[in-house]
């Protein structure tokens, strides 16, 4: 069974983002938002924290409506808003033409195919909500006089940096294949932030981009298939950790809590035509010392090596990947809080809220 529902692990993140915000998200009181991919990860706590704003801290609400097509996002995720009279969610695809009544605020564009295995197996469909998709919702924007749209863009645009732009700032232009298995992926999303700094130049549009690096936490599904719900989906069922790599690549993780602060920063701030690095600089760990950071917050769990049967897993894979937040301290004001292990235990609770598991399954 699967429960992916809204439950009291995400009830908790999204009351600390509401209260640590509060006088910011009051920006947003009465306002009308959309949002595209609303039942993904990070869309649904877009949703999420405008529900909770609606319920604790706005005094005329703010109206919600969510684009979405299910390829990837969950209904469960969202279905305790499906009858919130504040909350409109639409079955729609956004790389086909956009057309909504009334005014919008905000835009926010979170939908995508984010998980390297899904789109490598979708890469056509992945540059389509990337590039199409964007354009589709920027050129609403255009059309509504937004006040503020937000492109979700990927730290994945730097590729693989050399060790002398390690922690990466935003002024670096990428060491990235245009023609290799991630492409569709990588080169989409830079495609995706020249348009809003066009969009911007020519329109006026104040339009924002964000660049996150590796996050985490409750509502990202554990059969998604990157490298921290495959660790708990080892863990949780009884079985090794498979490291499917030499354990040497590293990554800086970021808890959801902590990028949604950024998120929201973002796209209720002034800085138009501005891309910024969303992440956590505190801790930049290895793929081993991650595999060992899960198996000990679950229990009794080993660590092996195995080889995938995806031959192009490593292909173009970042032998590190860490933030310069240098730019989005500064101007957003936004410093990560939540360390990797706490944010593996609030993990590590909802996947067992959200998941039965079984010895061997």
């Amino acid at each position: 069974m699967i429960v992916l529902n809204y439950n009291n692990t995400i009830n908790e993140d999204v009351k600390y983002i509401c209260n640590d915000l509060k006088d910011l998200l009051k920006k947003a009181e009465g306002s009308v938002w959309l949002v595209s991919g609303g039942g993904g990860f990070i869309g649904g706590y877009f949703l999420d924290i405008l529900d909770y704003c609606n319920r604790e801290l706005f005094k005329k609400p703010c109206r919600v409506i969510c684009l979405e097509n299910f390829i990837s996002g969950i209904p469960d995720r969202i279905s305790h808003l499906s009858n919130n009279k504040n909350f409109k969610i639409m079955k729609k695809d956004v790389t086909k033409t956009v057309s909504i009544r009334g005014k919008i605020d905000y835009i926010v564009h979170a939908a995508s195919i984010a998980s390297p295995t899904f789109y490598r197996k979708y890469p056509i469909e992945t540059i389509e909500s990337n590039v199409m998709g964007l354009k589709n919702l920027l050129d609403l924007g255009v059309k509504k006089n937004i006040k503020s749209f937000l492109f979700f863009s990927t730290s994945e645009i730097y590729g693989n940096p050399a060790p002398e732009w390690i922690p990466t700032p935003e002024t670096y232009n990428g060491n990235v294949s245009c023609t290799g298995p991630r492409a569709c992926y990588d080169e989409s999303k830079r495609l995706g932030e020249t348009l809003c700094v066009n969009y911007y130049n020519q329109y006026g549009l104040p339009v924002k981009a964000v660049r996150p690096f590796n996050v985490f936490g409750p509502g990202l599904r554990i059969d998604d298939k990157r490298v921290i719900p495959d660790f708990f989906n080892n863990a949780l069922n009884g079985k090794k950790i498979q490291l499917l790599s030499n354990g040497s690549p590293t990554r800086s993780f970021c808890y959801i809590s902590d990028a949604m602060s950024g998120f929201m920063r973002a796209i209720l701030s002034d800085c138009n035509g501005e891309a910024f690095n969303i992440g956590n600089d505190q801790l930049e760990v290895s793929m081993l010392d991650l595999a060992k950071t899960i198996a000990k917050t679950v229990g009794e769990v080993e660590v092996e090596y195995k080889l995938s049967e995806d031959e192009n897993y490593l292909v173009d894979n970042p032998q590190r990947r860490c933030p310069d937040l240098s730019k989005t301290k500064k101007l957003l004001g936004y410093y990560p809080r939540i360390g990797l292990e706490e944010g593996m235990a609030r993990m590590m609770e909802w996947y067992k809220s959200a998941y039965e598991f079984g010895e061997g399954n």
